[in-house]
C-alpha cells in the first residue's frame, strides 16, 4: 500500500505542476484587475485543461484535444455568464460572448487599472490558459519530454508580465514561485518499473554500470549548463529588476470624444435658443442626509430648489481660441476608481437614475464625482472625473450613476492657498496673445485682493456687477471675443453673452491672477424629472489646496441691472470691436503626418519521432501565433479608429496616413516635406513600379504628367484623397461625411492593391507588421 501511495503521489506532481505553472499567468495578470475573480477563472482552466488530459491520458492522442476545447467551450461560456453578471453587463449570452470575442484584446489594452472582470477582458486570459494547459499537459504526460511541455506555461507567464507591464509592482515573489515548480516537476521521477525498483536490476553488472554513468554523466552535464546559464544570464536579469518595462496599451488607441465633445462650450449658446427642447430625465436620491449649509452645487440665487449641477465636460485646456477637454479616457467597468478626496472636505452620496432623451454626442452626464455606474458601457478619464460612451448616446438609453459629492469647508476657503508648479501647470498656463485691457483688468482686481479666495470672489463679483445675460448671444470665447464681451460698447453688442462666456472669462481672468482654473460644462437642475437645453450652462472651478476644486458662479443675479464697466474700470482705446460674427472657434485639423532530445525508454510503446517533435514545438507555435494575432488585431483595431472614428476631416487625415503607412511597408516612404499632390503622384509610381517588377513585363506607359506607370489599369484615385486632405487643411470642417467615406474607400483600394502587388511572403508579412503601431504612438505624443 506505501508502495502504491508512493506511486500515485510521484505520478500527480508533474500535472500538479503544470496547473500550477498556467495557474501563476493568472496570478500575474490578476494584479491589475479587481478582485480575485479574474485569478480563480485562469486557475479553473488550467485545472480542467491538465485534468481532462490526464483523464484522457489512455484515449488516442487525436481524440483528446476535440474532448478538452468542447469542455474548454463550457467553461468559458461559463466564465463569461459569470463575470457579465457580477458587472451587471446587459444582454443575452450569446451577444455578450460575440461582443467580447470582437473586442476581447482592444479592449484589454486599453481598459482601465484596476480592470474590473467583465466578458471581453476575460475571454482571451481563460481561453489562452486552457490551450496552454492542453498543449504542456499533451507534451509532458503523454510524452515524457517535461522541459518541452513547459514552453506553453512559460509563454503565458511572459505574455501576462509583459500585459501588465508597468502598471504593478514586479512579479518576484511569483516568478521564485514559477521556478521552484518547475525544478519539482523536473526532479520527481514519473516512470517506474513494472515492479517498483531499480528498472536497470535485471540487467548484467557491466551494462548496469554504464547505463548509470551515462545517466549520471547526463545529469552533470545538464547541471553544469544550468548552472553556466544562470552565471551568465542572472546579471543580465537582475538588472532588468529595478527598469520600468513596456507597457503594452501605449499601442493601442483608448476611446476618443468626437470634435463635438471636445468643446461642448460652443454648444451652450445653441440649447439657449431652444430652450424646451428635452435633453434628459433625471431622477436623484440622496442616501447620505445633507450636510448643515448649504450643498456645494446650490445656486447663490433665491432659487434653492434648482440646487443639482449634472457634469457633462470638464474643459482644462486653453489656447487662446478655444477650451477643450484634453482627455485621456479609458474602458472601465462598473465600479470606477476611487479618487482622493480633498484632506479639508466632506462627502456625501448621491444616486441617480438617467434617460437619455435628445443628447447627442458621446459624454455621459453625471453628477460629479461618479464611482459606479451600471446600465452602459462606459470609458472613464480619472484626472477629470467625466465618462462617454464610446458608442455614442442614443435615445432611450437609461443608466444609474452613483456619485460621491466633495463639500469644501467654507470656513477655511478665505485662508485657502492655491497650489503651484509642474503638477498644475496645464490649468495655469496662459495662451500668447492676451488683450491688454484684459490682462489690465486681472491686474487691478489681484492687487485689491491678495488671498486666493478674495481675488476669485472679486472676480466671480465684477462679472455679475457688471455684465448681462442675453441667450442669443453668439458663441464664441477666443481672445477677441472675450475682449469684446469685456470691454465692448454697450449699445453694440458688448457686456452680455450667455455662461459660455462669463465662465470662459473668469477661468482666463483666474489664471492671469495666478489661480489654477477650469471650466465645467453641465446643467443645472432640481434633480428631478426633465433636464431641458435652457438648464445646460457653464461654471468656473478654481482649486485650492486641501479643499479640492471649488465651483464659482460669475452670472449675474436676477432683477440685478449691470453698472457699466466704465465705472470701475477704464481701458485705453484700442483696435475697434470685432465684427458681430465672431472669431472661429474650430481649430483646423492637423495636417497628417506623411535542446537535444532524450530517447524514451524502452518497452512502454512510445510515439514516434515525428510526433515528439510536432507536440513540441505546438508550445512555441502557440506563443507565436497568440502574438500575431494581437499584432493583427491591434493593426486592424488602429485602421478602424482612422477610417469609421471621428468628425469627416480626421477621418479624411486617417485615410491619408493608410495611405503613407503603405507607401513604408512597401520601402518606398515619403517624407514629411512634401505636398499632397506630391505623395500622390509617389503613391502612383510606387504601384506601378511594384506591379511591373511583379509581372515582368517591360511594357510601360507615359501619364499625361510625365510619370511611367505599368500598362495594368490605373491604381486607386490617390490624386483625390490628396484633393481631400488639402480641403481639410485648409477649410476645416467644411468635409461631409460622404467624403470621409470616399476616402476610406480610396485608401482601402490602393493599399489592397499596392500589398497584392508585393511577393507572397511580403504579403504574409504586411498586416502584422509592427512600425504602424509605432508610428502611431509617436504621432499622438
Amino acid at each position: 500500500m506505501v508502495t502504491l501511495a508512493v506511486r500515485v503521489l510521484r505520478a500527480a506532481v508533474l500535472p500538479l505542476a503544470l496547473i500550477g505553472l498556467t495557474a501563476l499567468a493568472g496570478v500575474v495578470l490578476g494584479r491589475v484587475y479587481a478582485g480575485n475573480l479574474l485569478a480563480w477563472l485562469v486557475i479553473g482552466a488550467a485545472a480542467g485543461s491538465v485534468l481532462v488530459s490526464v483523464a484522457a491520458r489512455r484515449l488516442p492522442s487525436w481524440l483528446v484535444a476535440p474532448v478538452s476545447v468542447a469542455a474548454m467551450a463550457g467553461w468559458t461560456l461559463w466564465s463569461l455568464r459569470l463575470a457579465a453578471t457580477r458587472a451587471e453587463i446587459p444582454g443575452g449570452l450569446l451577444e455578450v460572448t460575440a461582443d467580447a470575442a470582437r473586442n476581447g484584446i482592444p479592449r484589454l489594452l486599453t481598459a482601465m487599472i484596476p480592470v474590473e472582470p467583465t466578458p471581453d477582458n476575460v475571454l482571451v486570459p481563460v481561453v489562452a490558459a486552457w490551450l496552454a494547459g492542453l498543449t504542456g499537459a499533451e507534451v509532458a504526460l503523454r510524452t515524457g519530454r517535461v522541459l518541452l511541455g513547459y514552453l506553453p506555461a512559460a509563454g503565458l507567464y511572459a505574455a501576462a508580465l509583459y500585459v501588465v507591464g508597468p502598471n504593478a509592482e514586479p512579479a518576484l515573489g511569483s516568478t521564485v514561485v514559477f521556478v521552484a515548480v518547475a525544478a519539482l516537476g523536473l526532479a520527481t521521477p514519473t516512470r517506474t518499473a513494472a515492479g517498483g525498483g531499480d528498472p536497470s536490476a535485471e540487467l548484467t553488472p557491466r551494462v548496469r554500470a554504464a547505463v548509470r554513468l551515462r545517466l549520471a554523466t547526463s545529469a552533470a552535464l545538464g547541471v553544469a549548463l544550468v548552472v553556466g546559464l544562470v552565471a551568465l544570464l542572472g546579471p543580465v536579469v537582475a538588472e532588468q529588476v529595478n527598469g520600468r518595462p513596456v507597457d503594452p496599451r501605449r499601442y493601442v488607441e483608448p476611446p476618443q470624444v468626437q470634435t463635438l465633445d471636445e468643446n461642448p462650450l460652443i454648444r451652450i449658446s445653441g440649447w439657449a435658443l431652444h430652450p424646451e427642447q428635452k435633453l434628459l430625465d433625471v431622477s436623484t436620491e440622496r442616501p447620505d442626509a445633507p450636510p448643515a449649509g448649504p450643498p456645494p452645487d446650490a445656486d447663490p440665487a433665491p432659487d434653492t430648489a434648482r440646487s443639482v449641477r449634472i457634469r457633462l465636460a470638464v474643459l482644462s485646456d486653453y489656447d487662446g481660441v478655444t477650451w477643450r477637454v484634453g482627455a485621456t479616457y479609458r474602458n472601465a467597468g462598473r465600479i470606477l476608481p476611487a479618487a482622493t478626496v480633498a484632506r479639508d472636505s466632506t462627502v456625501r452620496t448621491v444616486r441617480q437614475q438617467i434617460s437619455v432623451a435628445e443628447l447627442s454626442g458621446r459624454l455621459l452626464p453625471a453628477v460629479a464625482t461618479p464611482r459606479e455606474v451600471s446600465g452602459a458601457r462606459v470609458a472613464y478619464d480619472p484626472a477629470s472625473g467625466t465618462l462617454i460612451r464610446p458608442e455614442g448616446l442614443t435615445p432611450g438609453l437609461r443608466y444609474a450613476v452613483t456619485s460621491v459629492e466633495e463639500r469644501p469647508d467654507q470656513n477655511l476657503l478665505a485662508s485657502a492657498n492655491v497650489p503651484a508648479g509642474e503638477e498644475v501647470a496645464r490649468v495655469l498656463r496662459v495662451a500668447d496673445g492676451v488683450p491688454d485691457p484684459m490682462r489690465r483688468l486681472a491686474t487691478q482686481l489681484a492687487e485689491e485682493n491678495g488671498a486666493p479666495f478674495a481675488r476669485a470672489s472679486a472676480i466671480e463679483q465684477f462679472l455679475a456687477e457688471h455684465y448681462r445675460v442675453v441667450a442669443d448671444a453668439p458663441s464664441g470665447h477666443a481672445y477677441p471675443n472675450l475682449g469684446f464681451f469685456l470691454f465692448g460698447p454697450r449699445n453694440g453688442g458688448g457686456q452680455e453673452g450667455t455662461s459660455e462666456q462669463f465662465a470662459a472669462a473668469f477661468a482666463v481672468l483666474g489664471r492671469l491672477s495666478g489661480l489654477p482654473t477650469r471650466v465645467v460644462v453641465g446643467f443645472r437642475t432640481s434633480g428631478q424629472g426633465p433636464v431641458l437645453a435652457g438648464d445646460a450652462y457653464a461654471w468656473p472651478e478654481v482649486l485650492f489646496d486641501g479643499l479640492g476644486w471649488v465651483s464659482f458662479d460669475p452670472l449675474p443675479r436676477p432683477d440685478n441691472e449691470p453698472r457699466p464697466v466704465e465705472e470701475d474700470f477704464r481701458p485705453t482705446p484700442e483696435d475697434p470691436p470685432p465684427s458681430e460674427a465672431p472669431a472661429p472657434t474650430a481649430e483646423p485639423s492637423a495636417s497628417p503626418d506623411p535542446a537535444t532530445a532524450v530517447d524514451a525508454p524502452p518497452g512502454n510503446g512510445g510515439v514516434s519521432t515525428p510526433v515528439l517533435v510536432a507536440g513540441g514545438s505546438g508550445g512555441l507555435l502557440l506563443v507565436v501565433g497568440a502574438l500575431l494575432l494581437t499584432l493583427l488585431a491591434m493593426r486592424r483595431s488602429l485602421t478602424r479608429g482612422r477610417l469609421v472614428r471621428g468628425d469627416p476631416g480626421q477621418r479624411i487625415a486617417g485615410a491619408w496616413r493608410e495611405v503613407t503607412d503603405a507607401l513604408r511597408l512597401a520601402g518606398r516612404p515619403v517624407g514629411d516635406d512634401l505636398a499632397a499632390t506630391e505623395v500622390a503622384g509617389h503613391a502612383r509610381q510606387t504601384l506601378a513600379d511594384a506591379r511591373l517588377a511583379r509581372s515582368g513585363s517591360d511594357t510601360v506607359a507615359v501619364t499625361p504628367s510625365g510619370d511611367t506607370a505599368a500598362a495594368d489599369p490605373p491604381g486607386p484615385a490617390v490624386d483625390e484623397l490628396a484633393a481631400l486632405l488639402n480641403q481639410v487643411g485648409f477649410a476645416p470642417g467644411a468635409a461631409t461625411p460622404d467624403q470621409a467615406a470616399r476616402a476610406a474607400d480610396v485608401a482601402t483600394a490602393y493599399v489592397t492593391t499596392l500589398r497584392s502587388a508585393r511577393p507572397w511572403w511580403r504579403r504574409l508579412l504586411w498586416s502584422v507588421h509592427p512600425s504602424p503601431l509605432r508610428r502611431a504612438r509617436r504621432s499622438s505624443r
